[in-house]
Parts: C-alpha cells; sequence; structure tokens
C-alpha cells in the first residue's frame, strides 16, 4: 500500500478509502466517518474531506474532566 501513501489530504477533495487507510496508519490523526465503521470496508470506494480541525475535546473517564486534545482531526463523506 505504499504506493498511496499520503502525508498530508486537503479539505475538497476525494480520496479513495485505501488512500485514508495510508494516510491514517502514517500519521497521527483522527478521521470522523458518516458510514461509521465501514470507512475501509471497501478500498476503491470514495471519501470526500469536508472539514478539518486543529484540535477536539475529548472526556476523561479517569478522571471526568474534559481535555482538548491538539490532534488533528478530518470529517470525510461518503461520495
Amino acid at each position: 500500500m505504499t504506493q498511496y501513501r499520503l502525508s498530508d489530504v486537503d479539505v475538497g477533495k476525494n480520496y479513495k478509502a485505501k488512500e485514508l487507510d495510508s494516510f491514517v496508519s502514517t500519521s497521527d490523526v483522527v478521521v470522523l466517518s458518516n458510514n461509521e465503521a465501514q470507512l475501509f470496508t471497501d478500498p476503491e470506494r470514495e471519501y470526500k474531506v469536508v472539514d478539518s480541525f486543529e484540535g477536539f475535546f475529548e472526556h476523561s473517564s479517569e478522571d471526568g474532566e474534559k481535555y482538548f486534545r491538539e490532534k488533528k482531526a478530518y470529517i470525510v463523506e461518503k461520495v
């Protein structure tokens, strides 16, 4: 899958699931998809990157607090 390796994705562009799979595997990012757990089930399915964020809030089950995580997050939708 090295031929699909991406170091970045752009908002507004379409990518195949196999490209996003490689990107997630080699980058410290979060990807949110509108088709739940099926994001990587069809390597040829295309997704559009519709938005990105520099981080997100996460609730800690250990201490009950909410923390902002500075980790790039992308929202993708099936095309």
